[in-house]
């Protein structure tokens, strides 16, 4: 996976692994990611998993459940999906600090795994976003000022 800072050459890769030093900020799937077969992105201990499935017509993903499988959630990720539109997404450090930016289009998909994020919307957007519950209300985030 590549890893990167800034909005230069690195937010052109299919797939990218965010990174500030050895904490995981972000896994961006771009809309051009097309390989078959089963793969998965997130590393093993988040608590949300991206993956990507291609599969030819035909083929049979088998009938299943998911077992229980009790897990404690510390810190809350979240999964984006661009249905429509442009928008930047910053990253920061836990500490507040601006660490860099990403530019998400229509079919683009984010992890935002560690530290924190705010979005600027560039063009008309439709976005689905995906996270643990349950909900905590206002007790679940901390709006900041920018600190760059």
């Amino acid at each position: 996976m590549m890893t990167g800072h800034g909005l230069g050459a690195a937010a052109e890769q299919p797939l990218e692994e965010v990174t500030d030093g050895d904490s995981v900020l972000a896994v961006v799937l771009r809309a051009s990611f097309d390989e078959p077969g089963v793969h998965f992105f997130s590393r093993g201990e988040f608590s949300q998993q991206l993956g990507f499935l291609g599969h030819p017509a035909g083929h049979v993903i088998a009938p299943h459940v998911h077992n229980p499988a009790p897990r404690e959630v510390v810190n809350t990720q979240e999964a984006l999906f661009v249905r429509r539109g442009r928008l930047r997404v910053d990253l920061y450090r836990q500490d507040r600090t601006y660490v860099t930016s990403r530019t998400l289009s229509t079919g683009d998909v984010i992890l935002l795994a560690e530290g924190g994020h705010g979005f600027e919307i560039l063009e008309d957007s439709d976005i689905i976003e995906v996270k643990q519950g349950p909900y905590a209300g206002d007790g679940d985030k901390t709006r900041f000022e920018v600190r760059r």
